[in-house]
């Protein structure tokens, strides 16, 4: 049973490099050498008196002192708390106070923030020492402290796209096994595996899937921002061609994103991508088919594909497909689904038809099982209910929550609030239990809705939210949110309506197009379809 730091020192005799990749030039660093670095910096935590038990918040975006103060707070026997940046920026005070919250939360010992936003951040009586992460430098030696796997290596806060961010506690046990788990299950070679990853280090699967695994094996990384990606998609194709990358992930909208870019790029070479994870959010057929016909003359290999299920709960890995098995999926009865909750296999062609991605079997060390959310008992294969896991990686609670703990476990499962069922052991997974919509005793799942809607010339693809509200007769009705740059609204408008009405047969209660950039959305990219249910309810979306 070992401890991240005790990884960390076994990997930097491997020799592996972190690239870091952006707007100015690449700059690769050794492994070793920023390991060099953060031994310097925890010796700067000790002097502060951070040691095992302290928690450090890590405030900043995707930088070489961001990484080394992570992996500094790791050696000096300490908490990570890495804190979300905004995808989108709707107000400084916003930001700072939802910062401020999260670093009570986690009862912060002490603030490490990037010096470009320390000045948005004023210390307030009761708030932890604030320190730039260019100022631990400190003349003193690093002493290693002796750090328990039972203690927390991560308070990872989720992403409160169904309720209010939770601090899910993961210690250094849990981290190991699941890394494990990642390596065998993608057959993993340090050796030989070269990662690419964009994905924010406040987000479980880009600070354990694609920094931790290589900063704890000595594989190569290649490192870019969210906000490098956002501003430019095809830099993320760019990268993975240039650096000759064995395995990268992104949210579905992303590999969306990268499929319109190759569409228009020549002189790739994306034949060495094995794992092209997709997850984080539903996995849409349709988006992953248009990826493998657009990178199929740059060398991506469909088999690359990997659509896998996970979440901070289980530290990041929950089922995994074979490698290079690609995209598979699995054809039921959409309206049997809804109102029978049960997966009738169909015939592609067969009407109301619905393609759902199988997710692969559960990672080594873990466990999963469907059981009916209410009863708790075991449903069958095919049968929907709530996914629930156990294992090596599960989460020991939600600090400071004893509350949300309890609610969180059965019988010493843990509950995922998704809805799912198995096809011969292996996943798929039709959506959350607290965003189905009932009406007229169906379960709608909103993701069909969206999915559909977004397809509707003048909607911005990847932002449309679709929920339930009560309606006439005690039943619920389709809302539908959507961003629109369209000058005249109006028949946008009928066509999301006409759009709702072929994909689930069922009228829309009402239509509302709003302007881009406006719908609720996680730090980390995700659409809050809770918060944005509550602004509608209370008047607070401005329609175009």
């Amino acid at each position: 049973m070992t401890t991240l730091p005790s990884r960390i020192e076994q990997a930097t005799a491997r020799g592996g490099h972190i690239t870091f990749v952006g707007a100015g030039a690449p700059q690769s660093v050794s492994w070793a050498e920023l390991h060099a670095d953060a031994r310097r910096m925890a010796a700067g935590l000790q002097a502060r008196d951070i040691g095992p038990g302290a928690h450090v918040g890590l405030l900043g975006p995707t930088t070489r002192p961001l990484v080394t103060a992570i992996q500094a707070t790791w050696l000096a026997g300490a908490t990570a708390v890495v804190l979300p940046l905004p995808m989108r920026m709707s107000s400084i005070e916003e930001f700072v106070d939802q910062t401020r919250r999260r670093v009570g939360s986690a009862h912060a010992a002490l603030l490490l923030i990037d010096p470009d936003l320390a000045p948005f951040y004023e210390p307030r009586p009761y708030d932890p020492p604030v320190v730039g992460l260019d100022g631990l430098g400190t003349s003193g030696p690093f002493a290693e402290p002796a750090i328990d796997p039972e203690s927390l290596a991560i308070l990872q806060f989720t992403s409160g796209s169904t309720a209010d961010p939770k601090g899910v506690m993961i210690p250094h046990r849990t981290v190991g096994a699941n890394l494990d788990a990642i390596i065998t299950a993608t057959a993993f070679d340090p050796e030989d595996d070269v990662i690419v990853s964009w994905l924010p280090l406040y987000h479980d699967m880009g600070l354990v899937g694609t920094l931790t695994l290589p900063m704890t094996t000595g594989a190569d990384l290649v490192l870019a921002s969210p906000q490098d990606f956002m501003a430019s998609p095809s830099r993320w194709v760019e990268w993975l061609s240039d650096h000759r990358a064995t395995a990268t992930a992104g949210p579905n909208f992303a590999w969306a994103l990268a499929a319109r870019a190759m569409r228009r790029m020549d002189g790739l070479d994306l034949s060495r991508l094995r794992v092209a994870l997709n997850g984080a959010e539903p996995v849409d057929p349709e988006s992953v088919e248009a990826l493998v016909a657009a990178g199929a003359r740059h060398g991506l290999r469909p088999g690359a594909v990997f659509p896998a299920f996970g979440m901070a709960e289980v530290t990041i890995a929950g089922t995994f497909p074979e490698p290079m098995s690609g995209l598979r999926t699995d054809v039921v009865d959409r309206r049997v689904l809804e109102t029978e909750r049960y997966a009738a296999a169909v015939d592609l062609t067969a009407p109301g038809a619905r393609r759902l991605a199988l997710l692969g079997r559960p990672v080594p060390g873990l466990e999963i099982r469907v059981v009916d959310p209410e009863s708790g008992t075991l449903r069958h294969e095919r049968e929907v209910g709530e996914l629930e896991i156990r294992g090596t990686s599960v989460t020991t609670g939600y600090y400071d929550r004893p509350d949300a703990t309890a609610a969180a476990f059965h019988d010493g499962w843990l509950r995922t609030g998704d809805l799912a069922y198995t096809v011969d052991g292996e996943l798929v997974v039709c959506g959350r239990i607290k965003d189905v919509i009932i009406v007229a005793g169906r379960n709608v799942y909103p993701q069909d809705v969206e999915r559909a809607v977004a397809k509707v010339d003048g909607v911005r693809a990847g932002n449309v939210i679709a929920f339930g509200v009560d309606g006439r007769r005690g039943q619920e009705a389709i809302v539908v949110v959507a961003e629109s740059k369209a000058d005249d609204p109006a028949p946008v408008r009928a066509q999301v309506a006409e759009r709702v009405r072929d994909s689930v047969g069922l009228a829309a209660g009402d239509v509302v197009l709003v302007a881009p950039g406006s719908l609720p959305k996680t730090s980390s990219g995700k659409l809050q379809r809770s918060l944005c249910r509550a602004r509608y309810l209370d008047e607070g979306l401005q329609p175009v």
